[in-house]
């Protein structure tokens, strides 16, 4: 189809339905645009290895679902593996949904937070009641999690008068979120030596997110956007101030590693 006929097509569903001005505005393209306009078209991190990342990597999943909406194995063992290699690590997360992440990390860490929307606050925003329930099915008794509930965009973060040693945001994806989520971290939450893991800045290891990139770029603190990388063979992006080996971002990348995993289902 010509662009000419593609421009009128599209202004005439626009006309039947305004509101699909929003898939327009909230597509990839559209990101992608901004991040060319506001970061000079930085449109991937410089990439780290994983087991570069954490020498002598080797982690064990005890608690993982194989369900929809979760994080691939490797995001939750690199934060395991994280928190192993920091003594008496602190964490705090956002975003818990069934408590996979957080309660393999409470595994290794001393201490763990983690904030989620209340019951209440989900099913405000038409969403069912089983979805709600869910949040937290895996870490709710555990005694070292202590679960917070309320919005990101206002969580008084300054009340919990506490720094972090590993902080893991994984809240709503959407741009205003990550933003907003990334500047009250480094505000409130981040000491000289936090690590901050995001999730979702990719769709896959080999497919950026533009929208979650330009979130964290537009939020993070200036003086730290050059300790910011990809994290390889995940999903996450991570800012750590290891001095480690990078390389460029590849969308068809060449495996230079391969994992073992060993699957034993238990019922619950």
């Amino acid at each position: 189809m010509k662009k000419l006929q593609k421009l009128f097509k599209g202004l005439q569903l626009l006309f039947k339905e305004p509101s699909l001005i929003n898939l327009v505005i909230e597509s990839d393209l559209a990101w992608k645009k901004q991040l060319q306009k506001k970061h000079n078209s930085l449109f991937s991190l410089p990439v780290i290895e994983i087991d570069e990342l954490i020498p002598n990597f080797n982690e064990t999943l005890n608690t993982f679902s194989f369900l929809g909406g979760g994080s691939m194995p490797t995001d939750i063992l690199l934060l395991k593996g994280l928190a192993r290699g920091i003594d008496n690590c602190s964490y705090f997360e956002i975003g818990t949904w069934r408590g996979e992440s957080v309660v393999n990390v409470a595994e290794t860490a001393k201490e763990c937070y983690t904030l989620n929307l209340s019951k209440k606050e989900i099913t405000a925003l038409g969403l069912p009641q089983k979805y709600a329930d869910l949040h937290g099915f895996f870490s709710k008794c555990n005694d070292n999690i202590t679960h917070l509930f309320g919005n990101s965009l206002t969580f008084d973060y300054k009340n919990l008068n506490k720094k972090f040693d590993l902080i893991f945001i994984d809240g709503n994806h959407k741009y205003d979120f990550v933003k907003a989520d990334t500047q009250n971290i480094f505000k409130h939450l981040v000491h000289k030596d936090t690590i901050v893991v995001w999730h979702d800045y990719a769709y896959t290891p080999e497919l950026i997110r533009p929208e979650v990139l330009l979130g964290i770029l537009d939020g993070i603190p200036s003086q730290f956007k050059n300790k910011i990388y990809q994290v390889s063979n995940s999903m996450c992006a991570i800012y750590t101030k290891q001095k480690l080996k990078t390389s460029d971002f590849d969308s068809i990348k060449t495996p230079t590693k391969k994992f073992e995993i060993n699957v034993k289902s238990q019922k619950i």
